[in-house]
């Protein structure tokens, strides 16, 4: 098992990061591509506007006009600013006793949560769709045996193997539950020559 260098706040004392998860590069790539879509159809009815407007573009409707352009443009960089922290922030921390999932709700809202293993009943992983096939990213359910929503990791890159990490360290965790509780009740109960 290997352990990251990295601490979080609220970490425990003798808490190892196993793995920290960000979204898939493709996620953030997919989103900005509308940015850049409509930012490319702004400059070009910036450049294309003198063209077919020619005879209505008089000094007061062209200083109109790139007024909402520009205000068009700031739009479109808030709406990136937005896509970036939503994908930088949305992390999911596994740890030898624990999943922290920290979810960034736009510019002031953040939601953190965590699932100690020995709560986890089950783990499915899902890619569905050619490019997240290709690409090897999809999402990572972990359900509880608590009235609780599941745990989402959403288009996490290879969620199979986080599917089976976490799986692994959930039946470590009941091992070590086990272990203890047997050393408890050997501690606990009669010895046979009393």
């Amino acid at each position: 098992m290997q352990t990251i260098e990295h601490h979080f706040q609220g970490q425990h004392e003798n808490e190892q990061i196993i793995r920290i998860i960000h979204r898939h590069w493709f996620d953030i790539l997919s989103n900005l591509l509308i940015v850049f879509a409509l930012s490319f159809a702004l400059i070009g009815s910036l450049l294309l506007a003198p063209l077919f407007l020619g005879e209505f573009l008089t000094p007061a409707t062209q200083g109109a006009f790139l007024f909402i352009e520009t205000t068009m443009f700031i739009f479109l960089w808030l709406y990136a600013f937005l896509i970036w922290i939503d994908y930088y922030f949305d992390v999911w921390i596994i740890t030898n006793e624990r999943i922290v999932n920290i979810e960034q709700k736009g510019l002031f809202t953040r939601r953190t949560s965590e699932l100690r293993f020995d709560r986890v009943q089950d783990v499915t992983s899902s890619v569905n769709g050619f490019l997240p096939t290709i690409l090897n990213f999809g999402d990572v359910f972990v359900q509880t045996a608590a009235e609780e929503e599941r745990f989402i990791f959403r288009q996490v890159p290879d969620p199979i193997a986080i599917k089976d990490e976490i799986m692994r360290l959930s039946r470590d965790s009941m091992s070590d539950d086990m272990r203890h509780m047997a050393s408890a009740f050997h501690k606990d109960a009669p010895s046979p020559n009393a």
